[in-house]
């Protein structure tokens, strides 16, 4: 006889995402190996003394992480992916339950920063990884005889992936902020020039 499966989901009672993130997890032996302490201090005078708490910054790069790591090109990209990985949310520290950062939040977070906090950031990783043994630190040649290869010009990864990914996180941001504000403006025609957004 031919089954069929029902649809239904009953409310999780007694799990915890620690227990549902499988123990030789890629994001569990990063978070084993590398320390991300140090963010708070590349970031500090980019804070004010007051006003409510922000998004953690080390929540902030390890989801930059994620991104880099996943190829992702977009926070609403990323955002949707940490939504739908329990992994990630494990990675970030989020429970099931709770909210996870807000796109543009991540946006505002990154022009605030700005590429030079990216370059140290992504400098100190790589060493730590170097420490951990993640990562060799050095150049590998192979030989460039050329070859008819069936393979799309998308799949070829840049030699120097870091700064490929700064280029396109940094170069989309005006386009994004520009197109959102568009966006803002199309959605509420009102005298901007008395609303200050900022």
């Amino acid at each position: 006889m031919m089954g069929t499966k029902e649809r239904y989901f009953a409310p999780l009672i007694n799990v915890s995402v620690e227990q549902l993130v499988p123990h030789d997890h890629f994001y569990r032996h990063l978070e084993r190996s590398l320390d991300l302490s140090f963010v708070r201090e590349f970031v500090q005078k980019t804070y004010a003394g007051g006003g409510r708490p922000s998004i953690d910054p080390i929540v902030f790069f390890k989801l930059q992480l994620v991104m880099f790591f996943e190829g992702i090109r977009s926070e609403r990209q990323l955002m949707r992916h940490a939504a739908d990985r329990l992994s990630v949310r494990w990675f970030l520290g989020y429970d099931l339950g709770e909210s996870l950062p807000d796109h543009s939040s991540l946006t505002r977070i990154r022009t605030r920063y700005g590429l030079e906090v990216f370059r140290r950031f992504f400098d100190a990783i790589v060493e730590q990884c170097q420490e951990a043994g993640l990562v060799w630190g050095r150049e590998l040649y192979v030989d460039g005889t050329k070859v008819a290869a069936n393979a799309g010009k998308e799949s070829v990864k840049p030699r120097f992936a870091v700064e490929e990914h700064l280029r396109n996180l940094f170069d989309t941001q005006t386009e994004a902020s520009g197109d959102e504000e568009e966006q803002q403006r199309n959605q509420h025609p009102i005298n901007t020039r008395s609303c200050q957004h900022r």
